[in-house]
């Protein structure tokens, strides 16, 4: 069965006395990931300038998910072995350590290590998180507690970028990675005793995700990054040969990541088997949708449309505030309408978003047309991300709630990083002679995976996403769709 402390009536709350201090300690840990990541893409280029080694430029944000890859695996693993502490510890320690080395870095390499720990220790604060919320809170506060994380992006996704840059131009970029230790430490001060307090989870955790098929996965990742890139390379004699080279590249990382990866989710999750492989499948489909065109959107604003980065800057804070507003209407709704039923609106308020940032790719059409838009689209991410973590919660069985909680980030990292990648062979296509047709190319690969996707949706659990697991459905039958496939 299932933790004492999920069972019964909410308990006052959230910010009940019993639930204050890992509330506000894991939303402080969210807070400071969210930090890190937008204020690193405001003042890298000033880093580039100052370090050099602008070859090394991408794998700074490639080195950060690759490093997520593996901290999301090990994560999940041991916070069904030990609980939810020790590897919240060792991720913020991780993390910590980043920030240093990177704070204080001589050179891009030094810097990309930094930012390979800094991604091993952020990949663990998902996995624990979802492992927590399953362990502790009923359906109803499970659904609050994913908008309150919703929420702990908004701050930093409105002030981050203007506080960095300028804590960049008093300081030095340095401190805009050496002024995040302080942050780190007092969240791992409110957050650690509460989650040393839950301890391992009292039922058994079967079958464990093989770290080696971790480090696969990312090696996979990277190799098809890679190819992606090479792919996209822009003209020249040697271009037939780029291709060709970007291709391999693209089926070797396939080869060694694609089997690692079917270990690492569960059963049937390629091939969108309802339930919970549906379901880890959709948040895949989900984030590859909406990041990868997200991706593109500034893009299309200042370089198509020629309007200021603070324009497109609107566009961004837009769907940012959007997201947290449809979260929290999810929660309002989750007692209420089926899960399936939200993502299902949300992907096709998504799509409605998409179309409208294609149109203003048109000279008539109003830049405020786009703002409206890629708000829009914000809205539906909220109304959709959060309904497949809660239904992942549901069906994951009691003991292996950090194992199921790492595949679904596995699917967010990976599908965000591919969407992103694969938009950007079009639009480097098309760079230098009609780069409109390649952004909405970009546009309309995302909106492909995204009715991709609403098929995926009628696989999905029935019932509310806030409701609690029924027990017909408790331990077998997912046991079953756990169960990796072959050895590695």
């Amino acid at each position: 069965m299932r933790d004492p402390a999920v069972q019964g009536a909410d308990g006052g709350g959230l910010m009940a006395p019993q639930r204050r201090a890992l509330t506000v300690g894991l939303v402080l840990t969210v807070t400071f990931v969210a930090s890190e990541a937008l204020a690193v893409v405001t003042v890298m280029p000033v880093v580039a300038r100052d370090l050099g080694g602008l070859r090394l430029y991408g794998w700074v944000f490639s080195g950060f998910m690759l490093g997520s890859v593996i901290g999301i695996v090990a994560a999940g693993r041991e916070a069904d072995r030990r609980g939810p502490a020790v590897p919240f510890v060792a991720g913020v320690a991780l993390f910590g350590s980043g920030l240093a080395l990177a704070g204080l870095a001589p050179s891009m390499g030094v810097l990309v290590a930094g930012r390979v720990l800094q991604g091993l220790g952020a990949g663990a604060a998902p996995s624990v998180a979802y492992a927590v919320i399953g362990r502790t809170l009923p359906g109803p506060l499970r659904a609050r507690m994913m908008a309150i994380l919703s929420t702990a992006w908004v701050a930093p996704g409105l002030a981050g970028p203007a506080i960095s840059a300028e804590v960049a131009r008093l300081f030095g970029w340095r401190w805009v990675f050496l002024g995040l230790l302080p942050i780190v430490a007092v969240a791992a001060s409110i957050a650690v005793p509460a989650l040393l307090r839950l301890g391992p989870p009292a039922a058994g955790g079967g079958e464990e995700h093989r770290m080696i098929d971790g480090f696969r996965t990312a090696a996979g990742a990277a190799l098809i990054l890679a190819g992606l890139t090479l792919a996209a390379g822009t003209g020249g004699g040697n271009r037939l040969a780029a291709v060709l080279g970007g291709l391999g590249l693209i089926a070797a990382g396939g080869a060694l990541g694609l089997p690692a990866l079917r270990r690492l989710v569960p059963a049937g999750t390629l091939t969108a088997r309802a339930g919970l492989p549906a379901t880890i499948l959709s948040r895949g489909l989900l984030t590859f949708t909406f990041f990868g065109a997200d991706a593109y959107v500034t893009l299309a604003l200042t370089t198509v449309r020629h309007r200021t980065p603070v324009v497109a800057g609107i566009a961004v804070t837009g769907a940012t505030v959007a997201w947290t507003a449809g979260a929290w209407i999810q929660a309002r709704l989750s007692e209420s309408w089926e899960g399936r039923r939200l993502v299902r609106t949300g992907l096709v308020v998504i799509l409605t978003g998409i179309a409208g940032m294609a149109l203003v790719l048109q000279p008539d059409v109003p830049v405020a047309v786009g703002l409206a838009a890629w708000t829009v689209a914000g809205l539906g991410m909220g109304l959709a991300y959060a309904p497949i973590s809660l239904m992942m919660l549901q069906k994951a069985p009691p003991g292996q709630e950090g194992r199921v909680s790492a595949s679904l980030n596995l699917a967010d990292v990976l599908r965000d990083a591919i969407g992103i990648g694969v938009g950007g062979v079009a639009v480097a296509a098309a760079a230098g002679r009609e780069l409109r047709l390649g952004i909405v190319a970009a546009f309309c690969a995302a909106a492909a995976v995204g009715v991709a996707a609403l098929a995926v949706t009628r696989r999905l659990p029935s019932g509310p996403s806030s409701a609690p697991p029924r027990p017909a459905e408790s331990a077998q039958p997912d046991r079953a769709e756990l169960r990796p496939r072959g050895s590695s």
